[in-house]
Parts: C-alpha cells; sequence; structure tokens
C-alpha cells in the first residue's frame, strides 16, 4: 500500500497528510499557504463553510498546474446550514468553483436533524457530486446512532487528535468499522510542542516535536491535517514519511497529557 494514503471504504484513497486551513484568511494568506502546500507535495486540502476561505481555495486548486483529479478537496456543512444541506453543499462547489468535492463531512453531530442531512449526504454522492461522505466531532455514541439508519457507511470521522487529545476508543471504534479516523489539531494548536518528552523523541530522530506529532498520528492509522501558513513550516509537516515512532515510544506518547 502507498503509505503517503489510505483506502476508505469505499475504494477511493485519501492523502495521508493534507493542509488544514482554518482561521486563515480569504485571499492572500490561505492563497500562498495552499499554494505553498501543493508544491510541497501535499494533496489533500481541508476546508470548512465555517472557515470562510473556499474561494481562496477553489482558486489555487484551479490554477496551481496540478491535475484536479490529484488534489483531494474536504469541505462540510456547519450547524447553522442543517436545515437545507443540498443547497449549502452547492453553495460551497460554487464558492470552490470545482465540479466535484473528494469529501464533505457534517461538521458537528446533529442529533435531531441527522437522519434526513445524512440521507441529503448519501444522494450527493450517488449523484458522483462528492468522492466520499464522513462526519466530524463524532463520538462512538453518535457513530452507532448514525450507522444504525445509514444506508452508506461514514468514509471519515474528522476529530481532534492528538497524544494530549487521545481519543482510544473512537479511534478503536473506527478501526473496527472501517472509517478512517483523521485527526485536526494535531499539533495541540502549538500549545505542546514544547512538552519535554516529546522533545526527547524528537531529538532521538533528527526531527522537529510537530513532525513527531503528525508521525503518532500516522502511526496510529489516522490521516493528519496540520495548519500552518508558514512556508518552511508547511514543508517540514510533510516530511513525515521518512521514519517511523518505535512501539516504546508510541506507548510513551500516548500517555502524554
Amino acid at each position: 500500500m502507498d503509505k503517503e494514503t489510505v483506502l476508505l471504504n469505499n475504494g477511493v484513497r485519501m492523502p495521508m497528510v493534507g493542509l488544514g486551513v482554518w482561521q486563515m484568511e480569504e485571499g492572500m494568506e490561505t492563497e500562498k499557504s495552499v499554494l505553498w502546500a501543493i508544491q510541497a507535495g501535499y494533496r489533500l486540502i481541508d476546508t470548512a463553510t465555517l472557515y470562510g476561505n473556499e474561494r481562496s481555495v477553489g482558486r489555487v486548486v484551479r490554477e496551481s498546474g496540478t491535475p484536479r483529479g490529484d488534489i483531494f478537496v474536504t469541505t462540510k456543512l456547519w450547524p447553522t446550514d442543517f436545515s437545507d444541506p443540498e443547497s449549502a453543499f452547492h453553495a460551497s462547489l460554487s464558492r470552490l468553483g470545482l465540479q466535484y468535492v473528494d469529501l464533505y463531512l457534517i461538521h458537528w453531530p446533529a442529533p435531531a436533524m441527522e437522519r434526513g442531512i445524512w440521507q441529503t449526504l448519501e444522494r450527493l454522492y450517488e449523484s458522483k457530486l462528492t468522492r466520499a461522505i464522513g462526519v466530524s466531532n463524532y463520538g462512538v455514541r453518535e457513530l452507532e446512532e448514525l450507522q444504525s439508519y445509514a444506508k452508506i457507511m461514514p468514509a471519515v470521522n474528522q476529530v481532534s487528535f492528538s497524544p494530549f487529545s487521545y481519543k482510544k476508543d473512537v479511534l478503536e471504534y473506527c478501526a473496527a468499522h472501517g472509517i478512517a479516523l483523521e485527526a485536526y489539531s494535531p499539533l495541540t494548536r502549538g500549545r505542546k510542542l514544547n512538552n519535554p518528552r516529546l522533545g526527547k523523541i524528537a531529538v532521538a530522530h533528527n526531527k522537529s516535536p510537530a513532525q513527531i506529532l503528525i508521525r503518532w498520528c500516522l502511526d496510529h492509522g489516522a490521516i493528519a491535517i496540520p495548519k500552518s501558513s508558514n512556508k518552511q513550516r508547511i514543508k517540514e509537516n510533510f516530511d513525515v514519511f521518512d521514519f517511523s515512532l518505535s512501539p516504546e515510544e508510541m506507548q510513551e506518547l500516548d500517555f502524554l497529557r
């Protein structure tokens, strides 16, 4: 298997490392960051209606010179649009300026409306407007509820995931049910990069603490979408495919808090 991609439960391949663009401003910041990422080898870009930068993401994807089929674009349905998810999807598609997205996620659980929302996503998938559908911020209980009526199983569950936010129960549930776990905030938004135990492992591998955190996700089988608008760090965050962590290092990181 290609070590840089994962095979989703519907046969679609998804890159294991991507760029998250949360809190990036529409325009120059987002456009530069996405272009630098594509130039560095990233093929997964993660945006959302909430982020307000879909236009910038789509513009770079269209104009980067990289074939559209080589770039995996994710966007998401925000709760304010739960009453009309189909219109919200088409609005995202219009802002992106794309004919389809690769992954469309329910950004947050919606217990009261979820069945109808998921049925809409299933129709969008069957219409080939999105290559995969999934969810975000779902725990085991929400996943079980969704699976009780879904005709098409979610391909991805995107959650906050790092050694400092280790959702082992969600990871194990997803692995057992063929759902890819995707880690947002894998770098803890920078808050834990000075942790001495993390630093020790980084020195042992001649890598940065950020690279260790991303590798930890990958070695757990999780997709990682670190966010950065710094050109050098964007490149660094993708340079994680030439090493692995030992079982002992993984266990030590699992218990960081």
